[in-house]
């Protein structure tokens, strides 16, 4: 009974491997856990968040992406100036260097999904595209962390 009990946890273990995985390859690059945070009713913007890592020889480079949810998808970066936090377009896309890890997370860099069709919901998972320069265009799903939740996944 109990090697019975053992070999059902570990195909249950395996089976939900990849299943329960939210990291995506394209090339050399792997897209580590895509989320976004849920957006109140009437919210015209939402926030999308994710770590890229660089395996390769190559830099390549975020130029831009879709999302299901809305109309637009911009790529942005927050910084100070005279002690007021600005926001802006990442003007030609952001680079990822060669054995670089490259997180976009809250109060940073940050994918940023404008003219929202739907709130976003936590718990939902939201479809999307990245699109690299050189590694091409991948399909993701961006995980919908609640609005107060957490506000990074570094354990992923």
């Amino acid at each position: 009974m109990r090697k019975f009990a053992i070999a059902a946890a570990l195909a249950v273990m395996l089976g939900a491997g990849p299943a329960a995985a939210h990291d995506y390859k394209i090339g050399s690059l792997q897209v580590v856990h895509p989320w976004a945070r849920a957006t109140p009713n009437g919210a015209k913007i939402g926030g999308g968040y994710l770590k890229v890592v660089n395996n390769g020889t190559e830099p390549d480079r975020l130029v831009g992406g879709t999302s299901a949810v809305a109309d637009r998808f911009e790529i942005h970066e927050m910084s100070m100036e005279g002690g007021v936090m600005r926001m802006r377009p990442l003007a030609g896309g952001l680079v990822i260097a060669p054995g670089a890890t490259v997180e976009l997370k809250p109060g940073g860099l940050h994918l940023m999904f404008v003219n929202l069709k739907q709130p976003l919901k936590a718990g939902e998972r939201v479809k999307g595209t990245l699109v690299f320069e050189k590694a091409g265009t991948v399909e993701v799903e961006y995980k919908v962390e609640p609005m107060g939740g957490p506000a990074a996944h570094s354990g992923h």
